[in-house]
């Protein structure tokens, strides 16, 4: 008594394929709209003047700072905002290189 081939395997595994897939792009984050999303919420691109990476953080600097929705940021999943004149320092975490280059796309 060996081990039969029988196509109810495949089906089954093609289907648990699918949904590993799913579930995998489902948890991928869309960089391209966080970073849209993120140029509104400092005010429009027109207010954004100028924005580095350094490690974790996203450091921009504004026109206007009061413009910036820090609150709406903090909501996108931003571990922390600190503000110093016309500048925020956006603690992003490993993502923030990665809306880095999708902004650099936008401008």
């Amino acid at each position: 008594m060996g081990f039969q081939f029988r196509p109810e395997y495949i089906i089954i595994i093609l289907v648990c394929l699918i949904v590993v897939v799913a579930i995998v792009r489902s948890k991928k984050k869309d960089f391209k709209l966080d970073a849209n999303k993120l140029i509104m919420l400092l005010g429009g691109k027109e207010n954004v003047i100028d924005y580095e990476v350094n490690k974790s953080r996203f450091i921009v600097t504004l026109k206007d700072v009061t413009k910036a929705n820090k609150e709406g940021i903090q909501k996108m999943g931003a571990q922390g905002i600190v503000e110093i004149d016309n500048q925020l320092k956006i603690i992003l975490g490993s993502s923030a290189k990665q809306i880095k280059k999708y902004i650099n796309e936008l401008k």
